[in-house]
């Protein structure tokens, strides 16, 4: 698909077709993708946790999420939560913050790693939903994240059973300055 086309088409999905599964590999591709993003000195500390198994998603959905998105995601055949390394974008390795934004660093790197991950996602014709609101102890219980590690979203992956219209969008003129 024409990366254009890939920007214009990708939307949040929040009903996905259960008779189509997410396998593996999909999934490795799509973190294949992911990984090609830029990051602070190449620190590369972003780190994702897929759940596929029907027995892990339900009890996932169940436990970690509240209802109405557990709902969102309800048929979705795959969860891919994602975090970042504290304490390495933007940090020396001496450990020293290198600037006021600290571990926004390792926010905004996992950022730029989702989005390749969701525009791929879209070029290989899946879908996708990123959910912020989650029960981030919860998640690291469930997944035995280490507490080192920051839970910042869930993403739903899947195939939507219809595309949702796109949602009005600002303009440049209303968000960019020249000097």
């Amino acid at each position: 698909m024409e990366f254009q086309k890939v920007i214009e088409s990708r939307r949040s999905v929040r009903n996905y077709d259960p008779a189509k599964k997410v396998d593996k590999a999909t999934v490795e591709e799509l973190v294949e993708a992911a990984i090609l993003a830029p990051s602070w000195k190449n620190a590369q500390a972003s780190r994702y946790y897929c759940i596929l198994s029907e027995e892990a998603l339900s009890r996932f959905r169940q436990e970690c999420l509240p209802a109405f998105n557990a709902n969102n995601v309800a048929q979705a055949p795959a969860l891919i939560v994602t975090t970042f390394v504290k304490n390495r974008s933007g940090f020396e390795r001496s450990g020293e913050q290198v600037n006021e934004l600290g571990n926004g660093w390792g926010l905004y790197d996992l950022g730029l790693q989702n989005e390749n991950l969701l525009l791929k996602a879209k070029d290989m014709g899946l879908d996708t939903l990123v959910i912020g609101i989650r029960d981030a102890d919860k998640i690291c219980e469930m997944l035995s994240i280490n507490e080192d590690e920051t839970v910042v979203s869930v993403i739903g992956l899947g195939y939507a059973i219809q595309e949702p219209g796109m949602p009005k969008r600002k303009n440049a003129g209303e968000i960019l300055k020249f000097f």
